[in-house]
């Protein structure tokens, strides 16, 4: 455990570019977190790992941001009635098994392979998670448009609706998001899940998301604010875990917290203006971008490793680079497509309610 401690001391130098590029990560990483849901984790983990911060502090050090960003935007988002805390904490105790499980596997891998193997790890987990959830979700996106019901109520899916006539005595729960009552045997794996996944990448959205709305059948604004209370639970307990063996680095958790606190408040108030649709749309669009950005980086952590040949110092830089440079370019990305959809929704909305002011002739 002693050589853990040690690499982990070595954190990075945050000068004032540094301090900028986090608070602006932090904000959209906010704004994406009280939009959608997920902790933001997918967008802020890759970010830092940019900066040259070894992949475990980086989870690490998010974990430990989260919790109470996730705080704040449950309660913002609660306000609005699309909190179910009771789903969110039967699913936030199995969580918390899965990341004190996924923090073991993570701790294994630096004692093993050092930073290197740490990265090389968390990118590769990124690229196929990534690749999976984000093309599944902008899929689905694709059909709910096309089908012209952008509008219309959402549909529970075929596993979600067998999920939900499933009648196991003695374990069944009436759920309020779902107006179902399903079995806890259900939760217990999708949690357990979610909570590795966030233990290991700082993603537990990547799970938790989905399957609220896919496989358990809460509507997606329910199921993006429910996975906060998750989140939160998650939070706590892994930042707790990582910070005994000195993984957290706490000048990048408060920083990154000072620009996310702002971001998750814009975004929880920006989930009422905009379509459901939406809400997977911009979830998708970022999680297939910031995928090239970690699948640039796997060949420099596998020549690090000695799995492959060494590379030149230039293909080196242009691979750091250009990763950074798509890291940035989903960053603005996310932000303008919740900013301006919040904008169109608070504009048609304003519209509404003029019109019908004028209706009832009280203008």
């Amino acid at each position: 455990m002693h050589d853990i401690v040690g690499a982990a001391a070595n954190f990075i130098n945050l000068d004032t570019t540094n301090l900028l590029y986090l608070v602006f990560v932090g904000f959209v990483g906010g704004l994406v977190s009280g939009f959608i849901g997920s902790g933001g984790a997918f967008v802020l983990t890759p970010a830092m790992m940019c900066l040259g911060v070894p992949g475990l502090v980086a989870v690490a050090s998010n974990m430990c941001h989260k919790f109470p960003k996730a705080l704040v935007g449950a309660i913002k988002r609660a306000k609005y009635g699309q909190v179910d805390v009771k789903l969110g904490l039967v699913m936030g105790v199995s969580a918390e098994a899965g990341v004190l499980y996924g923090a073991h596997i993570q701790e294994g891998i630096k004692r093993s392979w050092g930073d290197a193997g740490s990265d090389l790890y968390v990118s590769m987990a990124f690229v196929v998670v990534l690749g999976i959830v984000g093309t599944y979700v902008l899929l689905d996106a694709f059909k709910t448009h096309k089908s012209g019901n952008a509008d219309a109520e959402e549909k529970v899916t075929k596993l979600a609706r067998w999920v939900q006539s499933i009648n196991i005595p003695g374990t069944m729960i009436y759920f309020k998001s779902l107006n179902a009552r399903i079995s806890v045997l259900f939760t217990l794996p999708l949690g357990f899940a979610t909570g590795m996944l966030a233990a290991t990448i700082a993603v537990g959205g990547f799970v938790g998301v989905p399957a609220l709305i896919y496989v358990l059948g809460a509507p997606s604004l329910m199921g993006s604010a429910t996975e906060l209370v998750i989140a939160f639970v998650m939070g706590m307990g892994g930042s707790f875990k990582y910070a005994l063996h000195g993984l957290v680095d706490i000048r990048l958790s408060m920083v990154i917290l000072l620009g996310s606190l702002f971001g998750v408040q814009l975004g929880a108030i920006g989930t009422t203006y905009v379509k459901p649709v939406m809400i997977k749309v911009v979830m998708g669009a970022i999680m297939v971008i910031v995928l090239f950005s970690r699948a640039l980086m796997v060949p420099v952590y596998s020549a690090k490793l000695g799995l492959i040949q060494p590379l030149s110092e230039g293909l080196v830089k242009v691979l750091k680079t250009t990763s950074f440079g798509i890291m940035i370019f989903a960053l603005l990305l996310g932000a303008v497509i919740i900013l301006v959809s919040m904008w169109k929704g608070l504009r048609s909305e304003r519209k509404t309610v003029t019109k019908e002011a004028l209706e009832h002739g009280k203008i």
